[in-house]
């Protein structure tokens, strides 16, 4: 399996933070609210020797690898938060539209090695085993952010997104029956939706599955400090539970 972790960092390169237009301590806060917070360890610490785990080094303040890169393409270029980021949660500004040579600079940095690194992923697995699954992994506030589309106060446990090409019934179904066997409640789709394929194999080959797998905060983080809660513990050890059931459901795939 392929873990894929894109938004799990808060490192930003010191000669990157001069283009921000927020305060240091606006910086601090919109960082807690859209990092995907202690996923790497939460996912990480459960990958099985031969699996994948490939985490994106850099904010997603500063690039995010799970946009189109045509702004044309990506939906959400529309509230400033394409592949880099124009706007905030809130629609403030962030930093000024970069100019062609920086978002190169940027795409070459960052976006195309990462992409290139889960490509490479799935070119093995193909290869070694005839088929591959990656899971997305996320996790979300408790609560919706001012650009989220789904407004809705009531947010599941546990996210589950899915592709129509890349996630058969079967492996949706199983991904809530283990959800379930933890306790936890879960949502397909919603409040988000969709899993990360390479282009390369994006609605062109069946072998590679695919699902997003999102963990609300509340589970396992403070949401105001940023730190690990008291059921951090807890959380990683159902988390673990599931992936291993899926681990071993993908086998027999």
């Amino acid at each position: 399996m392929i873990f894929h972790i894109p938004h799990s960092s808060t490192y930003i390169p010191e000669d990157h933070r001069r283009v921000y237009k927020i305060s240091a301590d606006q910086l601090h806060q919109l960082m807690i609210s859209m990092t995907d917070t202690f996923t790497d360890e939460l996912f990480g610490a459960h990958t099985a020797p031969g699996d994948y785990k490939i985490v994106f080094p850099v904010s997603r303040l500063v690039l995010d690898p799970e946009r189109f890169l045509n702004d044309q393409e990506e939906p959400m270029a529309e509230i400033g938060m394409g592949v880099i980021y124009t706007r905030t949660s809130d629609g403030e500004l962030l930093r000024d539209v970069p100019q062609e040579e920086e978002r190169q600079d940027l795409i070459r940095r960052y976006y195309v090695p990462h992409h290139q690194t889960l490509t490479r992923a799935v070119d093995d697995e193909l290869q070694t085993t005839g088929n591959t699954l990656i899971i997305d992994c996320h996790s979300f506030p408790s609560r919706p952010l001012p650009y989220e589309k789904d407004q809705d106060p009531y947010r599941p446990d546990i996210c589950v997104g899915v592709d129509t090409f890349h996630s058969p019934p079967e492996l949706c179904k199983a991904v809530q029956g283990l959800i379930h066997l933890a306790g936890w409640t879960c949502e397909v789709n919603r409040p988000f939706s969709g899993s990360i394929v390479p282009m390369n194999y994006f609605q062109k080959d069946s072998c590679v599955y695919s699902i997003m797998i999102e963990v609300n905060r509340r589970l396992y983080m403070d949401e105001v400090t940023g730190e690990k809660s008291a059921f951090y513990s807890d959380c990683q050890r159902h988390l673990g539970s599931i992936l291993t059931g899926l681990h071993r459901f993908f086998q027999t795939l």
